[in-house]
């Protein structure tokens, strides 16, 4: 293989976590493949004819699925595209989990099953979903209504889950491993959009809502039914308090502290996306 050619294929490319990876790879020189419906070859996880395509000539991937591991049926999806990955010659495979999800720890046995060199990197509620996702336009209204309740949660930066992934498909001593990703505190929401609130200068609460009333605020939005439902069946699973904890893995595997969620808040609202109407 020539050494220009691509060598590392990262799944959900364009997405969250997936472009700071493939942003810190290329920094790191190491070639990289994007794997998105846009990208050449293309590749769809609801396509599995775009799988081989896309992992010819990799050694190494980063499976982040789409629309998210946690959702129901997510595990037989990636179970196939491990043992394909093997197949194709794929020799280390990094997997995003969420953090006490059944389906996602289901996600993560068929990937050690698959036989390749494998490492998961699990992960709780990333902060950049206020941002960069749906939640970004409940910031802009001032009232981010969500079925989470008063529990506590390590929100988790993107940037550090980018850099413990990097870490996995570029270092040794990662093979075999679970890298339990948060944050460097709990917060509960309130405590979240509350410093959101103080970042922009502006009025902003947190409304906790049942799953039912969740679902309707998005499908009224035009977010698909199926996904809407799935999101809040997600959080009515996780946010009961199991994921109540914080860890140390970026110290250990980074060797820095986590960025935390004050600092998140204040260079986002820099960047004007909260503002209203924005």
């Amino acid at each position: 293989m020539a050494a220009t050619e691509p060598t590392t294929l990262v799944l959900a490319g364009t997405g969250k976590t997936g472009r700071r990876v493939v942003a810190g790879l290329v920094a790191r020189d190491v070639p990289v493949r994007v794997g998105s419906r846009r990208a050449e070859p293309p590749f769809d996880w609801q396509d599995d004819t775009t799988w081989e395509p896309a992992l010819r000539g990799m050694d190494a991937a980063y499976v982040a699925f789409y629309p998210d591991a946690a959702f129901r049926g997510a595990a037989r999806t990636v179970g196939a595209f491990a043992d394909l990955a093997v197949a194709c010659g794929v020799r280390r495979l990094v997997l995003l989990a969420d953090r006490g999800a059944a389906e996602a720890e289901r996600c993560e046995q068929a990937v050690r099953d698959s036989g390749a060199e494998w490492t998961v990197v699990r992960a709780g509620f990333i902060t950049q979903n206020f941002s960069e996702a749906f939640l970004v336009e409940l910031v802009r209204a001032g009232v981010v209504a969500l079925p989470a309740g008063d529990v506590a949660e390590p929100f988790t930066d993107a940037e550090d889950i980018a850099d413990v992934v990097i870490a996995a498909l570029t270092g040794n001593g990662h093979a075999g491993r679970i890298h339990d990703v948060t944050g460097p505190r709990l917060l509960t929401f309130a405590d979240a959009v509350g410093e959101i609130a103080r970042a922009t200068r502006r009025d902003m609460r947190y409304l906790p809502v049942t799953p039912e009333r969740f679902v309707s605020s998005l499908t009224g939005r035009g977010v698909p039914a199926e996904y809407a439902a799935q999101l809040a069946g997600l959080m009515v699973e996780v946010f009961d308090g199991r994921r109540a904890d914080v860890t140390d893995t970026v110290e250990r595997v980074l060797g820095r502290p986590p960025r935390d969620f004050t600092e998140y808040a204040r260079e986002t609202a820099a960047t004007g996306v909260w503002d209203a109407g924005g």
